[in-house]
């Protein structure tokens, strides 16, 4: 009987520690989101914005006008479509988060498991996008000479500039991401091991 007296008393103490450990996670989710909704709403605008008109010769002595827009490249409307989405879910499980922080109880698991599949979802798009804009991107700056592919950023300069830092933005975002759902599943591992104790 004296040694179920001297557990309990461990196990009591054990708990506001473990909580204390715990509460930097919420903080560092509502962080990590905010982050997300910042370089996803960025790199939409850099993109949306990225267009340059050049006079370019078609014979001597005559030029015309040609726009590049990143509405010419379906992987580029993907691109923004998928960052509006990464965009919009940021706010929504930012607010989520921040919720849940103000909770006495933390983020509920049945939340938190949600989190980690809409996470991981969201990467797998976003990194998709990124990948897609990113082939286009290298086809834009070195060109394909097997395929007749010319690259159009010795041209066009500040038009590459806008896509380049919008990828890198975008490959922020997924970074991200990829954090959120490490630090969710950390998180529930830890619920998990609390309760089997």
């Amino acid at each position: 009987m004296s040694s179920i007296a001297t557990q309990a008393p461990l196990k009591s103490s054990a708990g506001p520690h473990s909580e204390h450990k715990s509460s930097m996670g919420p903080v560092l989710d509502v962080a990590l989101r905010v982050l997300l909704f910042a370089t996803a709403l960025v790199a939409i605008i850099v993109m949306v914005t990225s267009k340059q008109t050049k006079l370019i010769p078609v014979a001597p002595g005559i030029a015309v006008p040609v726009a590049a827009k990143f509405n010419h490249s379906p992987a580029f409307i993907y691109f923004v479509a998928a960052l509006s989405v990464a965009c919009l879910y940021g706010i929504i499980t930012g607010f989520l988060s921040v919720l849940a922080l103000m909770k006495p109880g933390g983020v509920p698991t049945k939340l938190q498991i949600h989190f980690v599949m809409f996470d991981a979802l969201l990467l797998g798009i976003v990194a998709a996008a990124t990948g897609t804009a990113g082939g286009v991107a290298y086809i834009g700056l070195k060109g394909n000479s097997h395929s007749g592919w010319n690259k159009i950023c010795n041209t066009y300069g500040s038009y590459c500039f806008h896509f380049a830092s919008s990828i890198l933005l975008s490959l922020i975002s997924s970074i991200t991401l990829l954090l959120l759902v490490w630090l969710s599943l950390y998180v529930l591992s830890k619920k998990i091991a609390r309760r089997a104790i």
